[in-house]
């Protein structure tokens, strides 16, 4: 068999166990699997965000895996304190713990992190992974070097991982493909917003000299890969973008009615970027309405960014309805799911640029998990996708009398024995497996163009802001 080989640049990769890891691995096993070898160039960080040592078992055998450390004594003086601050919250009494976050948040201290923040966006560019680039770029032109690869693929974000792929292919001749998991460029994070001008227009050019030089570009969706045709007009040639969703490995699961006292309805992963506020004013109105029905759900919460939650739930008298647990492995996620009646799933705050472009990464999970699928939700991609897969659950996330009466429908279906005709459509579902997507990322390594070449031209597209977001 004729191999082909590739050195893959990901920031992200186990053990952290972060939502960012699961679609390049998920990729990873699929090319080894189609045949491909592959060399892995990671970070080596100060802290992981999510540790999930259990997810190295996945990586295919044999790939070789290149750990890098970025030097940056300042974000490891960060990492140091963020841990710090845990570990005291964590052996502090609850009134210890309230005094402790306050005086995080007391207005000198805001006042000063925001100027650290300013200070932070206009020197770490294009992002906080800067020092990593140097040393990574060397380690994968001596990569490319030993072994010769037929490509280079950068998963993005964060956005230094192209950077490393641009530079190491302008050293060796071998082209690269960008794959981008989120938008980045595009404003979207709260540091590319901080940024002076002449910053702006400095990465800006940056990142159109990656568009032009890359074997191709990957992006999520066509309202995405049509934001950044506006924003970097010229820079990027429709022959080369190729469109692939997030998704999941293997098949979609058979839906069973797990036997419990209370409708579990399950929320897994980070929670502090996504918007809340609607979901629990809508179950204090379920509660209002029919106290009984509230007393039959269970909303169950793991992950992190969970400490305002549980505030907020203690204040609007949700403590029964509400559970929250600690962040847990992707094998525990896994059971947990099996065990839920439902799943959740939020969308962004309105007043975040971009957020109608996104769809939370732990959507795919849910859509494999064969459950029904609870969408609390503004005009975006989670909700087009629901859509799409036929998931009848969605509540506007302005509107907490759409909430109660979602929640009410489920509980009447689960008293009944009658979720199944909840669950999203089997084959719908299926169509985000690796195993039907990876004919088209292999396409965009191979430099064929891909099966059906965006129909829209920059002039005709909406003006979002300026060049931007």
């Amino acid at each position: 068999m004729d191999f082909k080989s590739l050195v893959m640049i990901a920031y992200y990769f186990p053990p952290e166990g972060n939502a960012a890891v699961y679609r390049p691995l998920r990729f990873l096993k699929a090319l080894v699997g189609q045949g491909w070898r592959a060399t892995v160039i990671s970070s080596e960080p100060y802290k992981y965000e999510r540790h999930d040592p259990t997810l190295l078992s996945q990586v295919p055998p044999l790939t070789p895996i290149i750990r890098v450390k970025g030097r940056d004594p300042w974000r490891a003086m960060q990492s140091w304190r963020e841990v710090r601050l845990v570990s005291k919250l964590a052996s502090s009494s609850v009134e210890e713990s309230r005094k402790l976050v306050a005086g995080h948040h007391a207005s000198w201290r805001t006042r000063l992190r925001e100027g650290v923040r300013l200070l932070e966006a206009c020197v770490y560019r294009p992002d906080l992974a800067m020092p990593w680039i140097g040393p990574t770029t060397r380690e994968a032109i001596a990569a490319c070097q030993r072994n010769r690869p037929d490509v280079i693929w950068a998963t993005i974000g964060p956005l230094s991982s192209g950077v490393v792929a641009y530079r190491a292919s302008i050293a060796t001749g071998i082209p690269y493909v960008l794959d981008f998991r989120d938008p980045w460029g595009l404003g979207y994070y709260p540091e590319e917003r901080k940024r002076p001008g002449w910053a702006k227009r400095i990465d800006d050019q940056f990142i159109s000299s990656m568009f032009k030089q890359a074997q191709a570009v990957v992006f999520l969706f066509e309202s995405i890969a049509e934001s950044y045709l506006q924003a970097f007009p010229g820079a990027l040639d429709k022959t080369k973008i190729h469109i692939i969703p997030n998704g999941f490995e293997g098949e979609v699961e058979a839906f069973t009615h797990v036997p419990s006292e209370r409708c579990i309805v399950l929320y897994a992963g980070m929670l502090s970027s996504y918007r809340y506020d609607t979901l629990l004013e809508g179950l204090v109105q379920l509660r209002h309405k029919d106290r009984g029905s509230a007393a039959r759900l269970k909303l169950r919460f793991v992950g992190e960014g969970l400490r305002e939650l549980s505030e907020r739930v203690e204040r609007l008298g949700l403590r029964n309805v509400v559970e929250i647990l600690p962040p847990t492995s992707s094998a525990e996620v896994r059971r947990l799911q099996q065990e839920a009646h439902a799943l959740l799933i939020l969308g962004r705050y309105p007043q975040r640029t971009g957020h109608e472009l996104v769809a939370g990464a732990k959507l795919f999970g849910y859509l494999q998990a064969g459950r029904p699928i609870i969408g609390v939700v503004p005009h975006d991609e989670t909700r087009r996708i629901l859509n799409q897969v036929g998931s009848v659950l969605i509540a506007d996330a302005d509107a907490p009398e759409e909430v109660a009466t979602v929640f009410e429908q489920l509980l009447d279906a689960w008293s009944s024995r009658t979720l199944e005709r909840f669950v999203p459509n089997r084959a719908a579902c299926q169509g985000y497996s690796s195993s039907q997507q990876i004919s088209n990322l292999i396409a965009a390594l191979s430099g064929t163009s891909p099966e059906r070449v965006l129909n829209v031209e920059p002039s005709t597209l909406p003006q979002v802001g300026s060049r931007r977001l």
